[in-house]
């Protein structure tokens, strides 16, 4: 169903927080759910995976991951503080200490000159251990392989919360 990559990324993560004895929530908008069906597809999952949020319009943003409407409003649902508000919604909204979030424009509409097709915005948060971001502008052709790519970039940023 993934490639190889998206699948071995999944794999890592899995072991490194059932080593640590976490659980996994994510939240996302641009990939529609795509970075927890990829968690999903590897065998063991459940040990590990709590819950995932879809929050695809602004106002599942704000209902179920608490995300203010008028940070939305001011700032655009494809933003850095958006992306960390998710990220800090998942993990007080669930019983896990690894959240995701992603919000993007996948494309091919949508993008301004601003935020171009291509821009995702990724957060991760950690019981105890704070917040971070990273900003992706993929340059890619299709919907299709922006997403992937911000799963896969998804994947490896939770990882790299585990990982020393």
């Amino acid at each position: 169903m993934f490639n190889l990559e998206i699948e071995t990324l999944a794999r890592l993560l899995i072991d490194e927080a059932r080593q640590r004895s976490l659980r996994i929530v994510t939240a996302e908008s641009c990939t529609g759910g795509l970075v927890a069906g990829a968690i999903c597809s590897i065998s063991g999952a459940s040990d590990v995976f709590e819950r995932g949020f879809v929050t695809y319009t602004n106002r599942a943003k704000q209902e179920l991951l608490g995300v203010p409407g008028d940070l939305i409003a001011d700032l655009g649902a494809v933003s850095e503080p958006v992306a960390r508000m998710m990220a800090e919604g998942a993990l007080e909204n669930s019983n896990a200490h690894l959240s995701v979030a992603i919000t993007g424009v996948a494309g091919p509409g949508g993008g301004t000159r601003m935020k171009p097709v291509g821009t995702v915005h990724i957060a991760t948060a950690r019981t105890n251990h704070g917040l971070m971001h990273r900003q992706e502008f993929f340059q890619l052709e299709t919907r299709a392989e922006i997403q992937l790519a911000a799963v896969q970039a998804a994947l490896q940023a939770m990882l790299d919360r585990l990982v020393p």
